[in-house]
């Protein structure tokens, strides 16, 4: 058997600690064509000129050859369409979560916000030891999508084995590829179910959460039809709370790791907002965009990629890339210019990133505030099977007090 890609490696449990420096070895082919046909991009001039090229699709269905196991899922949600359809449906659901309708909503929620991470935290005062995911990174973001779509919160153990199912089982992975998307599929349509009768019950009787608002909207660009409802909701539901566990994770980590910043950052709780965005280009809590298809030859950095072929963007590769960052490999908040690839780019820029980056901002200055003397129990700390959405699955600690 031959030995593993750097490719390859980098999706191995085994590196899921860190992949970093099999990123270095990666950026050494800027464009790297895979056994299976698939082009993976590394750098990060190579990617933000993909991630603004309208030659680069993300519909799946412009493959050259579309995955047998994916025909019968549902449809894609708006971050698998291209224009027109993309942007129709992204204009009709930021009329219910942000500008030029809503400009306010997401800042309006700092006071909310602030009471549920107090809440969390209170819970864990009284106690010497607690797991930062499963009690803070976890249950806050969940928290704050279920009030603001409108899913009610007791109904968290069903959609989360639905969510991480499908989380673990995107991009590539171990196990059989075929395997992975049944699982996948599986997952998508029983979470499908339910959000499909959920919008039902909201559009009999409608509140002023975004469920409610998508299955009512009469705006200029029509309302949304059922299955459009179901794809949009379960795009926000899990985008909304899964991405965010990470980023709270794996800033909790970085910090604890730096016992100095830590202390600053409770000095000084305005350091927030370039420690998130660091955080954002050092340790992202999503590194591979998959999605995304050639829809004609693309000639760069020396390669052509042929019309038809699957594109990979590693994006925690080009966060870190020498070309773009000096001393790339370094946590920094105080670089005077923090430009990172955390959110993507393009007509696909994350949509939630102002609730990402607020929810992450208030957790990580409150969690810096309050708890005394916390420290890692285990480092590195169990990882989640993914290795696009990469994050530690538990966090524990061990501390002296919570200042009340």
């Amino acid at each position: 058997m031959e030995p593993a890609g750097v490719y390859e490696r980098i999706h191995q449990f085994s590196n899921r600690a860190d992949p970093y420096r099999l990123y270095t070895e990666l950026r050494d082919t800027p464009v790297a064509r895979q056994e299976d046909g698939s082009y993976v991009v590394s750098t990060y001039r190579e990617i933000v000129a993909l991630l603004h090229d309208p030659r680069v699709s993300s519909d799946r269905r412009n493959l050259a050859e579309p995955a047998h196991a994916d025909q019968d899922a549902l449809p894609s949600a708006f971050i698998g369409l291209d224009p027109p359809e993309h942007d129709r449906l992204r204009r009709l659901t930021m009329r219910h979560f942000g500008p030029p309708h809503s400009p306010g909503k997401v800042d309006a929620m700092r006071a909310e916000l602030l009471e549920i991470i107090t809440g969390l935290i209170d819970g864990v005062a009284g106690r010497a030891r607690a797991d930062l995911v499963d009690d803070i990174a976890y249950p806050f973001p969940v928290t704050v999508i279920c009030r603001l779509l409108g899913v009610p919160r007791e109904d968290e153990p069903r959609f989360h084995r639905w969510a991480e199912e499908i989380v673990e089982t995107i991009g590539p992975g171990e196990g059989d590829r075929d395997e992975r998307a049944r699982r996948r599929q599986a997952a998508v349509l029983e979470l499908g179910r339910y959000l499909g009768e959920l919008a039902e019950a909201h559009r009999r009787d409608p509140g002023d959460d975004v469920l409610s608002g998508l299955v009512t909207d009469q705006g200029p660009d029509g309302p949304m039809s059922g299955t459009e409802v179901i794809t949009t909701s379960a795009l926000l539901l899990i985008a909304g709370h899964e991405t965010t566990v990470n980023l709270i994770a794996n800033g909790m980590l970085t910090l604890l790791r730096d016992p100095p910043l830590l202390e600053r950052l409770r000095r000084e709780p305005d350091l927030v907002v370039h420690t998130v965005e660091e955080l954002l280009r050092c340790e992202p809590p999503v590194h591979f965009l998959p999605q995304r298809v050639a829809l004609d030859d693309i000639a760069i950095a020396g390669v052509t990629i042929p019309k038809g072929a699957s594109i990979v963007l590693a994006l925690a590769s080009g966060s870190r890339d020498p070309a773009h960052v000096h001393d790339p490999d370094r946590f920094d908040p105080d670089r005077p210019y923090i430009q990172h690839l955390g959110f993507g780019g393009g007509v696909h820029h994350c949509f939630g990133a102002p609730l990402a980056r607020l929810e992450a901002q208030i957790a990580l200055r409150e969690l810096a505030r309050r708890l005394v003397n916390p420290r890692l129990v285990t480092d590195p700390p169990p990882y989640r099977p993914s290795s696009t959405l990469r994050g530690p699955r538990h966090l524990d600690i061990e501390y002296d007090d919570v200042i009340p």
